[in-house]
């Protein structure tokens, strides 16, 4: 299957927050529209804190990444997390996860990325599967979080 991305800009938004409703609803996360287009209209308004992509087939959007950047004295500079990769169900399993990786990681290079982080939720194996075959490992470490907003 062909595939395509395009960087997201502002007119984008309405495309993305329905997309990005449907991630958030696989996992039970909470989503906030209102809040949601708020944080796309200042992540967009800001190179520096990273780059958003839609992937399209056959002319119309199926998914969407988002690559934040941040900076790592560990890894030797600039490094970048895959904060959210959403691919519509319809596509999965068509090589578009694979062909997505691809253009994250040679993305990620252009832009002088050291490192690529990810998370991946414990019961997706097909995910997990996918980001290992791209080169992700385990760092036999754990992400802790502490949410600052209330």
């Amino acid at each position: 299957m062909k595939v395509k991305f395009e960087i997201v800009i502002i007119e984008y938004i309405p495309k993305l927050l329905a997309m990005m409703g449907k991630f958030n609803a696989i996992y039970d996360y909470p989503f906030n529209a209102i809040i949601t287009e708020q944080n796309l209209t200042e992540f967009l308004g800001n190179a520096s804190l990273g780059r958003l992509w839609l992937i399209y087939a056959k002319s119309k959007p199926i998914g969407y990444f988002v690559l934040t950047f941040g900076f790592s004295f560990e890894y030797g500079g600039r490094d970048a997390f895959i904060d959210e990769l959403f691919i519509e169900e319809d596509f999965r399993q068509r090589g578009v996860g694979k062909k997505t990786m691809k253009f994250v990681l040679s993305e990620a290079k252009r832009l002088h990325i050291k490192a690529v982080h990810l998370e991946v939720e414990k019961h997706n194996k097909k995910g997990h599967q996918l980001y290992i075959k791209s080169g992700f490992m385990s760092t036999y470490r754990e992400l802790l979080t502490n949410c600052l907003i209330e």
